[in-house]
């Protein structure tokens, strides 16, 4: 049914359909695992951290959604693959994925290393394209469509300074999101990205090198006050995205890198 002939209920019901989301052991993965299941999708929460991505999942079966976890190196094409075959072998298909794995080690350009750039770009474009082919490859494999959702970053279109890793590999899955989309849209799949500004996460709060707690709490303050809406972000701002992403209500959307910053970009 074309999302035209449907209610707005309809449209934002995920019943019956199959979410991975990487990453999600906690922050955005985890606000985004939760709300899919709220919207009645059976959620695969995929994270290197085994104990927190099996609490997570234990969280949403406890308020009475259907969510289980598993565990994979998300930087490895071997890894990316197996986070998408574990969900059709346990649930049957694969109709949403999140490629919410990342990391943003601070390092000044020049104290950058090969190793801290390999990592970065392993985890935040590698492994997001071999986990979106495998998720492709089952989809159109059972005869039906889905969608991408890639996690990008404000920094993509414009940086804030000592990630010139992170900001290659973000910048790498905007226009990977839309190479994407073109070639897989004709089989019906969707892909998008969301570009988060400052999303107040576990990660986002540990503090960076050199960084004392009341310097780092000044800094947050003086953004958010700069920002048009006068906050820093929180995962269920991303999540609330990506489920309009997952859903019928977006069918006509692929391509796009909806950004999510609270007017970050306007300071």
């Amino acid at each position: 049914m074309a999302a035209r002939d449907m209610t707005l209920a309809q449209m934002y019901d995920l019943s019956g359909k199959v979410a991975v989301v990487t990453g999600a052991a906690k922050g955005i993965g985890q606000g985004i695992a939760n709300r899919l299941a709220e919207a009645g999708a059976t959620v695969l929460l995929v994270d290197i951290d085994a104990e927190g991505a099996q609490a997570s999942a234990g969280a949403i079966e406890e308020r009475g959604g259907t969510a289980s976890s598993a565990v994979a190196d998300l930087s490895t094409a071997d890894g990316a693959r197996a986070a998408v075959a574990t969900a059709v072998e346990r649930y049957g298909r694969i109709d949403v994925l999140v490629n919410n794995a990342g990391i943003y080690p601070m390092v000044p350009t020049l104290q950058l290393s090969e190793e801290v750039w390999d990592r970065t770009l392993n985890l935040n474009l590698k492994g997001l394209f071999f986990a979106s082919q495998a998720a492709a490859r089952a989809m159109t494999d059972a005869g039906h469509g889905g969608s991408i959702i890639n996690i990008a970053s404000v920094d993509a279109i414009k940086p804030i300074g000592n990630l010139p890793h992170y900001d290659a590999s973000k910048g790498g899955v905007v226009m990977l999101t839309k190479s994407l989309a073109k070639d897989l849209g004709p089989l019906d799949v969707r892909v998008n990205a969301i570009a988060p500004g400052a999303i107040q996460t576990p990660g986002t709060t540990a503090l960076p090198e050199g960084v004392i707690p009341d310097e780092l709490r000044a800094m947050a303050e003086q953004l958010a006050a700069a920002m048009p809406l006068k906050r820093q972000g929180e995962p269920d701002d991303i999540a609330r995205t990506a489920v309009f992403l997952a859903c019928p209500a977006s069918e006509y959307l692929t391509g796009s890198t909806v950004v999510v910053d609270g007017g970050m970009l306007l300071i």
